[in-house]
């Protein structure tokens, strides 16, 4: 029996989501100097809190551990770079932002949307702790705050009249251990009748999708918009709107104001219509949390069938991509260099690391030319019809392409 308790209600939590075993840090890329060293462990169990139905992991790192440096960089994806330029384009448009206007982004990484209302002329300020992740953002002209988001800081926006017109924070919710001190700093950093946008990766996705592979220890909490809209009454906000995006393999934008703002007694029928589906997903109660460990077991071995396969017929899996779900997927699984020899990745800063545990290098995306592997395993599946036009050359040569999640695709 587990003697934790749900970092919302403080409830203890006893159902287990999935049992992924031990796992490293998956964003702790490796050096060379690094492989001679081992690493360090940590369970991978999400449970489902019965009280909340938040699902969570224990923070076995602090924040300052896992973000003070960080190698994720938002600008090296085509399709999140439009992302966010549509996100800007419909915020300015929709909010009627201008030059008296202020946005504020939480978590704003390289400065990747904000500079999209910089281009527009509306003042913004960036908070993001990694320091080199800052440190490009400034290079951008993007005002940065280097800091961890949350109560006092969100006092001290108040007290400076630096307060958010429009208050960002996009993929940053599931990262925070404290989600209650995070909750309270966003009212206070939002001007009375600002809005706050939230973008973070559904739950609902994650079930139906068998994305087990975004479970990893920098993602504290996986949410649904019943949780979020119970955490934000707890402290004076309300969601009013929310839309169903895309990315990261189907994730919640969600529109919050303070409870006072005219708009919070007014939700959207897009609203009422997603609290009826997570209804009757069950994700309120305990059965729509059954089965999930077997479905997950199965992907694994699809995965793992199929590259055992290949190698025994002299045929070679590359990979694509360094993401943390791939980590995640990868170490669940035990493959390592003996079933797929590399993996390539835009971002100069993963060239030449190794992934955590598994300890596959990692090469600049010229080497699949170099290596003409017959396949193409695409780690960050979210993004395979981006990667798969980038990587189309490797159809001149009979490679294909290959997903693993929801289930094992093979594609030209």
């Amino acid at each position: 029996m587990s003697h934790l308790t749900c970092r919302i209600c403080g409830s203890p939590l006893e159902l287990s989501l999935v049992d992924l075993g031990t796992s490293p840090l998956a964003n702790a890329y490796l050096r060379p100097e690094d492989l001679e060293r081992s690493e360090v462990y940590h369970p991978l169990h999400p449970r489902v809190c019965e009280s909340c139905w938040l699902i969570q992991l224990p923070a076995f790192e602090t924040p300052e551990a896992l973000f003070g440096h960080y190698l994720y960089f938002s600008s090296f994806s085509d399709a999140w770079l439009a992302h966010g330029r549509a996100l800007a384009t419909e915020a300015i448009r929709d909010l009627g932002l201008d030059t008296r206007s202020r946005v504020v982004e939480v978590a704003s990484n390289d400065g990747y949307l904000l500079q999209y209302f910089k281009e527009a002329g509306v003042p913004v300020l960036g908070i993001e702790p990694a320091a080199n992740v800052a440190q490009a953002a400034a290079a951008k002209g993007i005002p940065t705050l280097t800091r961890f988001f949350g109560t006092e800081l969100g006092e001290e926006l108040a007290q400076s009249g630096r307060q958010a017109d429009l208050l960002l924070g996009l993929n940053v919710l599931a990262h925070v251990p404290d989600l209650h001190d995070f909750t309270e700093g966003l009212r206070r950093a939002l001007a009375p009748r600002g809005t706050l946008v939230l973008e973070f990766p559904h739950l609902l996705e994650l079930i139906q999708g068998l994305q087990f592979d975004t479970i990893y220890h920098e993602h504290f909490s996986y949410l649904s918009l019943l949780v979020v809209e119970r955490l934000f009454a707890e402290h004076g906000l309300a969601v009013f709107d929310v839309q169903r995006l895309s990315t990261h393999g189907g994730s919640l934008r969600i529109h919050g104001c303070g409870s006072a703002d005219p708009r919070a007694a007014h939700p959207s029928e897009r609203l009422r219509l997603l609290r009826r589906l997570e209804h009757e997903a069950g994700l309120d109660r305990k059965e729509g949390y059954a089965g999930f460990q077997a479905r997950v077991w199965d992907l694994k071995n699809a995965l793992l069938t199929f590259l055992i396969d290949q190698k025994r017929a002299g045929r070679v899996v590359g990979a694509y991509g360094a993401p943390a779900k791939g980590n995640t997927f990868l170490n669940f699984a035990g493959i390592g260099p003996d079933l797929i020899p590399f993996t390539v990745d835009r971002s100069p800063h993963k060239q030449g690391r190794f992934l955590p545990g598994s300890r596959i290098p990692i090469l600049a995306p010229e080497a699949v030319a170099a290596r003409r592997p017959d396949f193409l395993l695409i780690l960050p599946w979210n993004l395979r019809e981006e990667i798969r036009e980038q990587m189309g050359h490797i159809r001149g040569w009979g490679g294909r392409f290959v997903t693993a999640v929801p289930r094992l695709e093979v594609m030209a």
